[in-house]
This record gives structure tokens, C-alpha cells and sequence, in this order.
């Protein structure tokens, strides 16, 4: 099938992905947008995977203000070379990874970031829930697990809906990223602060 220059721009537009990498796509899905997108994705996250290991000691520290000032972020991305770091993509990648945390408000990068005794306490009060409820002992467990999995997708970052696109998670969002500026990069720390409300 003939791919034209239209379906590339739009590909592109959608994706933010090469020219190269858009004709393959287009191409391997008979011109189809949504399931070039859906190889694109892939794509990029299997690059993600190859890059993990890779050192990151550059980047930038990229900062949101919402609307009306009572609301800010700052965001510590790192990548591998500050080459990368200059980039509009990298910057608009931090700006969107920054608007995130200022909507959703999560406490933490990832699970491994949540201390003991929070895990704790919400897995004692999701006990303490199941059994109120009358459900049979043998359950119980299965149910807590499903309630903290619910949980770290509230408060862990990599594992929130991404906001701009609810199909991917932060994580998959990362990843997506990496396969598209060919360079591993990770959320580091991140500070969110409301006019009023006392930090976590």
C-alpha cells in the first residue's frame, strides 16, 4: 500500500514520532492511524526497556503554575546528555509531567517510594472494610490486594492514568518518550504545593 505524506503529518502530529518511524508503521498496518499509533507505542516502549539501565545525570528541574497562582510544581526530570535535555520535546515532555502532578496530586514517584507504615495502615483499614462487610474469610485477602493496586494507582505517579491520555499510565507515558528521543530518562523528585495546604 502506498503510504502518502498526509498519513505520515497526521501520524506524526498524533504520535510525535519520526518520519521514518510513521512511514514503518503506516506501512506494517496497511495504512491504518489508530493501529500505527498503537505500533509506535509499542515500539517505544520496547526502546524504553533496552535504554533502562542507561545513567541519567542530566536534565532539568521544569516547573507549572496554574491559573491564578495558588498552585505550583516543580518536577526534577533526568535524561542522559544535556544535548537531550535542551530539546522542545524534552521540555514539553517535563511541562506535561509537571501539569500531572499539579491535577492529580499524587504522593509519590513510584511504589517503592511509599513508606511501610502508609501501606501499612491502608492495608489495615481495607482489612478492617472487607471484614465489616461480611465478606468470608478465604476473600479477604484477594480483595485488600485488589484495594491496594487501586491504591498505588492513586498515589503513585508512574501508575496514575496520564492525564492528557487516559489509555497510558505516567510510566507508559516515560516510555513512550524514551523510544521517541532515543535516550533513558526518569522522574525524579517532584515538590507540589496549594496555597493553604500543608505538604504531605
Amino acid at each position: 500500500m502506498e503510504i502518502n505524506a498526509v498519513q505520515v503529518k497526521e501520524l506524526r502530529t498524533q504520535t510525535g514520532a519520526g518520519i521514518m518511524d510513521c512511514k514503518e508503521a503506516l506501512g506494517a498496518t496497511n495504512g491504518n492511524l489508530e493501529e500505527a499509533a498503537d505500533y509506535l507505542r509499542k515500539k517505544g516502549m520496547l526502546k524504553a526497556a533496552k535504554k533502562a539501565e542507561r545513567k541519567t545525570g542530566e536534565g532539568i528541574v521544569a516547573s507549572y503554575v496554574h491559573a491564578g497562582s495558588k498552585l505550583a510544581v516543580l518536577v526534577e526530570i533526568m535524561c542522559e546528555t544535556d544535548f537531550v535535555a535542551r530539546t522542545d520535546e524534552f521540555q514539553a515532555f517535563a511541562k506535561d509531567v509537571a501539569m500531572h502532578i499539579a491535577a492529580q496530586n499524587p504522593r509519590v514517584v513510584s511504589r517503592e517510594d511509599l513508606p511501610a507504615d502508609i501501606l501499612d495502615k491502608e492495608r489495615e483499614m481495607f482489612r478492617a472494610e472487607a471484614l465489616e462487610s461480611g465478606k468470608p474469610e478465604k476473600v479477604i485477602d484477594k480483595i485488600v490486594d485488589g484495594r491496594i493496586d487501586k491504591f498505588y494507582s492513586q498515589a503513585c505517579l508512574l501508575e496514575q492514568p496520564f492525564v492528557k491520555d487516559g489509555d497510558l499510565t505516567v510510566e507508559d507515558f516515560v516510555k513512550q518518550t524514551i523510544g521517541q528521543l532515543g535516550e533513558n530518562m526518569r522522574i525524579g523528585r517532584f515538590v507540589r504545593m496549594k496555597l493553604g495546604e500543608e505538604s504531605k
